[in-house]
């Protein structure tokens, strides 16, 4: 009788340490489950339309950039370049020049 109730003894141990495993798992997946009702939910409707707004607010806010660099970075300096080069341009001198130097067929120059 003692192999007896000593096997079934065991069986009653490993019994109620299967019952405490399985206590402590639930309780486990019971914090896990309130632990993970304070995690925010990802979003999952809408997230296309939020990204692309942020991502089209960015791309327009880069676009006024690159124009107000060209703008002011190339554009109003070759204007005051030009604006400068014809202030003192005479036309005139430049058509004898080109003239002397037999640029035109319709026209000799002056020695010939």
């Amino acid at each position: 009788m003692g192999s007896g109730s000593s096997g079934s003894g065991s069986r009653t141990g490993a019994y109620r340490q299967s019952l405490l495993l399985s206590k402590a798992c639930i309780v486990g997946a019971q914090r896990i489950i309130m632990s993970a009702g304070l995690l925010a939910k990802p979003q999952m409707r809408g997230l296309l339309g939020k990204r692309l707004r942020f991502h089209i607010i960015g791309a327009f806010a880069v676009s006024l950039g690159v124009v107000a660099l060209y703008k002011f970075g190339v554009a109003e300096p070759r204007k005051r370049a030009y604006a400068d080069y014809y202030k003192n341009f005479d036309s005139m001198k430049e058509y004898e020049a080109m003239r002397e130097a037999g640029v035109f067929q319709s026209v000799r120059p002056k020695g010939q």
